[in-house]
């Protein structure tokens, strides 16, 4: 399990568990309530532990669907891969899952990594290479 999950489950838990101990204190239908609210809590927050991949998959075929014509257009003559972080493996939960990766065949040594907010805001925002900066051909 990684950190941030941990993190997550201690919040969700302590959220819970104050909701319960305040619903000790109360009465009759007021104590029913503080523990039908917990409830709710616990059941929205492992819906939202559970779909949460998927939405993420999803935006991240979006903005690779609004790179690629980014790429034919400034980089017309070019052939490329995308490749994006497997953010569901593990080994991967560190990176940002919104990172999408291009390696072009002319360079197929640097991986430029671009990040997408829209059609009009795509940006060009890192590269790892053991090259020096002159010598890359697709630095923005």
């Amino acid at each position: 399990m990684h950190p941030t999950e941990i993190i997550e489950l201690m919040f969700v838990g302590g959220i819970i568990v104050s909701i319960l101990i305040v619903a000790l204190f109360q009465k009759g239908r007021w104590r029913k309530a503080g523990w039908l609210v917990a409830l709710v809590v616990l059941v929205a927050y492992c819906i939202f532990y559970v779909t949460r991949p998927f939405w993420i998959d999803a935006q991240i075929d979006k903005k690779v669907q609004l790179l690629r014509p980014y790429l034919e257009e400034h980089y017309p003559d070019e052939e490329w891969t995308i490749s994006t972080v497997p953010h569901r493996q593990d080994g991967y939960k560190h990176r940002n899952p919104y990172y999408i990766g291009v390696v072009f065949e002319s360079e197929p040594d640097v991986t430029y990594d671009y990040w997408v907010e829209s059609k009009d805001n795509i940006y060009q925002i890192s590269f790892l290479t053991n090259k020096m900066l002159e010598e890359l051909e697709h630095v923005e």
